[in-house]
């Protein structure tokens, strides 16, 4: 009994180990986020609070000067994110499947703060597809610019129907049936 106690004590350490210092530790975490993330709540109609204005320069991808202006009249999905935050790692998957169903109906932003080099490397380790967004520092901007991860989800007419801190499950029928009616009106 007391070797088979001892044998099931150096699994546990080495198990607890392996989560903290190996790759495979790195990844049981994701794993524990996405499980324990969940759909975003909806803001109630009555509390919604509209953006100011669209007044807000970003960059792409490329590096290319834009304006938020470009997304007045649209259903707007924006997440802060940093690829150094695991957080942000274990959530841009499914930002990713929702990317994949919403592309060209609804305009993504999915910004950091980071420097292009490391954002480039991390999203082709990821093999990411949904469009990149830098902040500019220092520059106005009509939402508050919080720790990542954090979004929001933003309707036609500038209200703000999600705020999330932290990370959330965005591929789900709640979020689908949630879009699809704010393309609808």
């Amino acid at each position: 009994m007391t070797k088979k106690k001892t044998f099931l004590n150096v699994l546990l350490i080495l198990v607890v180990l392996a989560f903290f210092v190996t790759p495979l530790g790195h990844y049981g975490k994701i794993f524990l986020n996405r499980l324990f993330s969940f759909s975003p709540d909806v803001i109630e109609v009555s509390k919604r609070e509209q953006l100011p204005d669209y007044n807000w320069r970003l960059k792409d991808a490329e590096w290319n000067f834009f304006n938020f202006e470009a997304s007045r009249g649209r259903v707007v999905f924006i997440n802060f994110w940093a690829s150094w935050r695991l957080p942000s790692e274990a959530e841009l998957s499914s930002i990713q499947s929702l990317y994949e169903k919403y592309r060209g109906k609804i305009d993504f932003y999915i910004i950091t703060d980071e420097e292009r080099p490391p954002v480039e490397e991390f999203m082709e380790k990821q093999q990411f597809t949904f469009p990149l967004t830098y902040l500019i520092i220092g520059d106005r901007a009509p939402l508050e610019i919080p720790k990542p991860p954090y979004s929001y989800l933003i309707d036609k007419e500038g209200f703000i129907v999600v705020e999330q801190e932290g990370i959330a499950d965005w591929n789900t029928s709640k979020v689908h049936g949630l879009i699809d009616g704010l393309l609808l009106q």
